[in-house]
């Protein structure tokens, strides 16, 4: 507890007068979860503890003990205490992009460099903080988050954000937080989240050849290519809309083509989800007034999972050799690293 504190204090002593309310309703969240922790082996222990906890508890410490042994992944305390926050996500994440750019904000903070959204622990600070964000002109979007790393600064533990998730989306969570201690670069939130984000894939692939029944490893597949679907939907609009921003067209001429874009997409989405049979788990997303901030959100994490899964296949989809080979890209410059990236398969 004494490491954590110096470690927080130190986060308060690099912030800026302007940012300091901010880091310190963050040190308070995290306190918050330190302060309802619990080491999941003690809870099991106890002859009070709720049946269907005590098996959702064991169930979160057979995949934690299977990501380091069997996926490389680090052996340490993560994962091995349990926190009840009484509320539905642990963060909610700001994203915001200028009215005709793709790209996402900006936000810089110690230790971890800068990244594509900026955290609130609450959900009232986080859209106070996207209106105003609104109000200069920017799109916005707030998403809800079940985890996040401190990317081994700390022990991260189990939450009930997501400790009732079917057994691949639980694997899948905790191998992708889990990723993010094997390799984090600053400054790339791209990079960070498309490597994660790989990992989880090939973890959960894994996970069920030898622990999913018939079942499970049929409706992974499925839900795996309604990602892939959803993405690619995602990335087509994202990229016109570049085209767009990038072209000589007056601002009125843009914003007219920009809102017949998301029209589209939206449109788009209704046709998909009849060929997923009705599928609605994206519906959500699109009820929401579309712009470039959520299709941002979307690329940090998905833009060049491709290249890392051709990057695995070339080692033999051997994971050590992988995480050897990730871990040089990430000490490289990052013209170079994206570069060498692209060669390996296209960018989304």
């Amino acid at each position: 507890m004494m490491r954590r504190l110096l470690l927080l204090a130190a986060v308060l002593a690099l912030a800026g007068c302007g940012n300091l309310g901010y880091y310190w309703n963050s040190v308070g969240g995290q306190l918050e979860i330190w302060q309802r922790e619990a080491p999941i082996e003690r809870l099991l222990a106890d002859p009070a503890l709720d049946p269907k906890t005590k098996s959702q508890l064991e169930r979160a410490l057979r995949i934690r003990d299977y990501a380091s042994r069997e996926l490389g992944l680090p052996d340490n305390r993560s994962y091995r205490s349990y926190a009840d926050l009484a509320r539905p996500f642990v963060v909610w994440n700001v994203f915001a992009a200028e009215e005709f750019s793709t790209d996402p904000k900006q936000w810089c903070f110690p230790f971890a460099g800068c990244v594509g959204y900026r955290g609130y622990f609450s959900e009232t600070e986080a859209r106070a903080h996207a209106a105003t964000l609104a109000a200069e002109g920017y799109d916005v979007h707030v998403g809800g988050v079940p985890a996040y790393s401190t990317i081994g600064w700390f022990a991260d533990p189990v939450l009930n954000t997501f400790i009732h998730y079917p057994e691949p989306e639980l694997a899948r969570l905790l191998f992708h937080e889990l990723a993010h201690q094997v390799v984090y670069v600053k400054d790339d939130t791209v990079f960070n989240e498309s490597f994660a984000t790989a990992v989880e894939q090939a973890g959960v692939t894994r996970w069920l050849e030898t622990h999913g029944s018939d079942a499970d490893r049929s409706r992974f597949a499925q839900i795996q290519r309604f990602r892939t679907d959803f993405r690619e939907l995602v990335t087509s609009t994202r990229g016109e809309l570049a085209k767009l921003y990038a072209s000589s067209a007056s601002p009125q001429e843009k914003r007219r083509r920009k809102a017949e874009l998301f029209a589209a997409l939206k449109n788009a989405y209704s046709a998909q989800r009849q060929d997923w049979g009705g599928f609605a788990g994206y519906d959500r997303w699109f009820a929401q007034p579309l712009g470039n901030a959520h299709l941002a959100s979307v690329a940090i994490y998905s833009q060049q999972v491709p290249a890392f899964e051709a990057l695995l296949r070339q080692q033999g989809n051997d994971l050590g050799r992988f995480y050897a080979v990730v871990r040089e890209l990430a000490a490289l410059p990052a013209a170079e690293r994206n570069q060498r990236l692209a060669a390996l398969a296209p960018l989304l």
